[in-house]
């Protein structure tokens, strides 16, 4: 059966989505690999990690509605990559779906939405850490020009058996530092492409 087209808008989360994002978040923790969480959190729990998220500078939320329900569908986050200051130009992104908009484009607006929002920040590098096997994030990841780097093997155990974990790198200074005389919107277009 052919499922209804849904407008969808993309923007900052905010405090009032953490329960939403909360639910979200605990489907993958109780039933994939994809987090190496192992127990679900309540939206308390959750609090700080969407404090860390601001609306402005490297460490971004950004969220996916249904532009009807206000239903959240998705939400991409760029967070520190190491807590230690040499790292502090370097982000670890994440993905995650609701189940029902996996596989709709809902990763792939958000990932525009949020390299768009880091265009600005002094960044030079973004990581991702994809557990294996996982061919969708994989994709996507490749379609906004992450490359492998290598891969952690049997790094993490849930559900009673060990998982890899694949790395993924992408350059962001060329996308992310405005050279004098390009305008911002030329450097999202060249990085984004067609629209």
């Amino acid at each position: 059966m052919p499922s209804e087209r849904t407008e969808v808008q993309v923007r900052p989360g905010v405090e009032g989505d953490l329960a939403a994002l909360t639910d979200l978040y605990n489907h993958y923790v109780r039933e994939t690999p994809i987090t190496f969480d192992t127990v679900i959190f309540t939206p308390e729990e959750r609090r700080p990690w969407l404090l860390s998220h601001p609306v402005d500078g490297p460490h971004r939320l950004m969220v996916a509605t249904d532009a009807d329900s206000q239903e959240i569908l998705g939400y991409a986050t760029s967070s520190p990559y190491r807590a230690k200051p040499a790292y502090s130009t370097s982000v670890e992104v994440t993905v995650y779906a609701a189940p029902h908009a996996a596989g709709r484009g809902v990763g792939t607006l958000l990932y525009k939405a949020l390299f768009e929002a880091l265009s600005g920040e002094d960044l030079h590098r973004a990581y991702a850490g994809i557990a294996q096997p996982n061919e969708a994030s994989t994709r996507l990841h490749e379609r906004f020009g992450f490359r492998h780097v290598g891969t952690y093997h049997e790094v993490g155990r849930k559900f009673g058996r060990y998982w890899d974990v694949a790395w993924y790198e992408k350059p962001l200074q060329s996308s992310c530092a405005v050279r004098p005389g390009t305008s911002i919107p030329a450097v999202q277009a060249r990085y984004l492409g067609p629209r």
